[in-house]
C-alpha cells in the first residue's frame, strides 16, 4: 500500500518519498537501493526561493512596465525622469524585501553570472544529518538536488510574462502600448548591443561589490543597486530602453508578439553580467575572511576592557603562544551574539 513517509534531518531538510512498504532503518534488507531512486527531489527552501524569484520578477516587471504604459497613454504624465526613478525604487524595495529569501536576482543574466564564478550553486543540494537519513529517504549520499539555475531562469521568465499579460489585460484599447524594449529609431543593433553590455556590466559590478563582498556595507545594497539602475536608465533608456535583463525584454515580447531586436537584450546583458562577475573576482580577496576579521584582534586580553571583535573567535588558530596562554586564563570573556556582545567574566578579569 503506497504511503508518504517524511524524513527530517538535523538541518531542517524535509524530503517526501512515496514507497510501497514501511521503512525500517534497523533492518539492512529494508534500506532501499539507490539505483531505484533518481535522487531528484524538491525541498521547502528550494520551493521558497523559486516562488520568491517568480513573485519578485512579477512585481518588478509589472510596476516598471506599468509606469511605461501609463506614461505613453497619458501624454507623458510620468515623464522620462520619473520612469528612471521608478525602476530604481522598485529594484531597491524588492531587494530589501526578498534578498534574504532568494537573493533577489530577478534577472537571468545575474543568475548565470553568479553561477559562472561559483557564487551561486547550479544545484540545490540539501545537507542530510547522516548517510542513514539519506538512505532513509531513498537517496544517494550526498544527495543531488534539482537544478537551481534553470529553475531561477524559468521563474524569472514566467514572472515577467505573467506581469506583461496582466498589464495587457488591464490597459487595453487605446492604452494598449508595447511595454518592451527595442532599439531606438535611427540607431543600430550594434550600438544597442554595446550599450546593453556596458550598462549590465556596470550593474553587475556594483551588485558584486556591494552584495557579495564582506568588506562592503551590505545595509546599503538595495539603495546602491536601485540607484545604479536609475542611472543606467537615464543615459541608455532613450537609445535601447535600458533593459539590463533578458526576462524584462522577453516577457513583453512574448505577450505583444514583438521580437524585433530581442537577441540584443539576451546576448548583451548576459555577456555583460558574466564579464563583470569575472572581472570583480580580480578585486576579491583570496581569503574568505572579511576585513574586520583581518584587522581586529583579541584586544581585551591585552587591555582588560572586556570587549573583543565579533569575529575574534575565528582568530584563535592564529594567536601567538602568549595570547593563547592569556586566553586560557580568561575563558569565555565575551561571546558574539549577532551584532552585540555578551560579557561573562569582566569582573573576574578586573579582579585578576
Amino acid at each position: 500500500m503506497a504511503q508518504i513517509s517524511e524524513v527530517k534531518s538535523n538541518h531542517g531538510v524535509v524530503c517526501l518519498d512515496i514507497k510501497d512498504s514501511d521503512l525500517n532503518l534497523n533492518s539492512p534488507s529494508s534500506v532501499p537501493n539507490n539505483n531505484e531512486h533518481s535522487g531528484f527531489y524538491f525541498t521547502a527552501p528550494f520551493i521558497q526561493k523559486v516562488i520568491a524569484e517568480l513573485g519578485g520578477t512579477y512585481l518588478l516587471i509589472f510596476g516598471g512596465c506599468a509606469v511605461v504604459v501609463v506614461n505613453l497613454g497619458r501624454d507623458n504624465v510620468v515623464t522620462f525622469p520619473g520612469i528612471a526613478i521608478a525602476w530604481g525604487l522598485l529594484v531597491m524595495v524588492l531587494v530589501y524585501s526578498i534578498s534574504h529569501i532568494s537573493g533577489a536576482h530577478f534577472n537571468p543574466a545575474i543568475t548565470i553570472a553568479f553561477a559562472s564564478c561559483n557564487r551561486f550553486p547550479w544545484k540545490q543540494t540539501p545537507v542530510f544529518g547522516s548517510n542513514l537519513e539519506a538512505q532513509g529517504a531513498g537517496l544517494s549520499y550526498p544527495p543531488s538536488g534539482p537544478g537551481l539555475v534553470p529553475a531561477y531562469i524559468a521563474a524569472q521568465v514566467v514572472g515577467s510574462t505573467l506581469a506583461s499579460g496582466t498589464l495587457r489585460l488591464i490597459f487595453n484599447g487605446k492604452y494598449d502600448h508595447f511595454a518592451g524594449t527595442a532599439p531606438a529609431p535611427g540607431g543600430s543593433d550594434v550600438q544597442s548591443l554595446i550599450l546593453e553590455f556596458i550598462i549590465t556590466f556596470f550593474l553587475m559590478f556594483v551588485v558584486c561589490s556591494i552584495a557579495t563582498d564582506d568588506r562592503a556595507i551590505k545595509e546599503l545594497a538595495g539603495l546602491v543597486i536601485g540607484a545604479t539602475v536609475s542611472v543606467n536608465v537615464f543615459f541608455a533608456g532613450p537609445i535601447t530602453g535600458a533593459s539590463m535583463n533578458p526576462a524584462r525584454s522577453l516577457g513583453p515580447a512574448i505577450v505583444w508578439n514583438q521580437y524585433k531586436g530581442l537577441w540584443i537584450y539576451i546576448v548583451g546583458p548576459t555577456f555583460g553580467a558574466v564579464g563583470a562577475a569575472l572581472v570583480y573576482n580580480i578585486f576579491r580577496p583570496k581569503t574568505d575572511e572579511s576585513l574586520p576579521s583581518i584587522t581586529k584582534t583579541w584586544s581585551c586580553c591585552h587591555r582588560g576592557s572586556g570587549r573583543i571583535s565579533s569575529t575574534g573567535e575565528h582568530r584563535q588558530n592564529r594567536l601567538s603562544p602568549n595570547d593563547l596562554q592569556q586566553k586560557e586564563e580568561f575563558p569565555t570573556v565575551a561571546r558574539p551574539l549577532g551584532n552585540t556582545l555578551t560579557i561573562k567574566s569582566v569582573l573576574n578579569i578586573s579582579q585578576r
